[in-house]
Parts: C-alpha cells; sequence; structure tokens
C-alpha cells in the first residue's frame, strides 16, 4: 500500500469530514452558536436537551442531513436513540454514508 492510497477515501467522506458537516448543519438547521456546536462530544445531548430540536425542527435537520451527505433517511431508520447524543448522530451519519 502506498502512501497514496492509504489516504483514500473508497467508502465515502472521512470521519472528520462526516463531523464537520454535520456540526454545520446543526449549527445552521437549529440556529446554534459556531462555539456551542464546536464543544460538542460524543455525549452531548440533543433530543430532549437542545430546545432548539423539538420535533418539527427534525424534519428540517433530516432534510439537511440528505442533502449535505448525499444519503437516503428512510422512516425505519429513525429512532430516539440516533438523536439522543451527538455521538449517537454521527455514528447513524456515517452509517449512512457507508450504506450510499
Amino acid at each position: 500500500m502506498t502512501a497514496g492510497t492509504a489516504t483514500a477515501e473508497p467508502t465515502g467522506p472521512s470521519r472528520s469530514a462526516i463531523d464537520t458537516t454535520l456540526r454545520a448543519i446543526l449549527r445552521d438547521v437549529l440556529a446554534l452558536d459556531q462555539n456551542q456546536v464546536e464543544t460538542f462530544d460524543a455525549d452531548t445531548g440533543l433530543f430532549g436537551h437542545l430546545p432548539e430540536l423539538d420535533s418539527m425542527a427534525v424534519a428540517g435537520l433530516f432534510t439537511e442531513m440528505e442533502d449535505r451527505l448525499d444519503i437516503v433517511i428512510d422512516d425505519d431508520d429513525v429512532d430516539g436513540e440516533m438523536l439522543e447524543t451527538y455521538g449517537g448522530l454521527l455514528a447513524f451519519a456515517e452509517a449512512k454514508t457507508v450504506e450510499s
């Protein structure tokens, strides 16, 4: 394996790229402060913890995720666990980008 192939992304965007995009989506859809979004870690609570992320905002969040990450989110994909924490949402987004 050469250095060039070691950095290739055969399964889609890198974890870092997905993380950056997901943070931008949360910032834009929920009108959050950039500094707040930058402090999110895997255990940061989302649904039920951020007043901005109510049931109406979830639809907008998913639409933006589909558009910006080039994924499709089916109704069967959605559960409370994936929206509970930032880490859960990031893991979901990563799985969907690999799947697409």
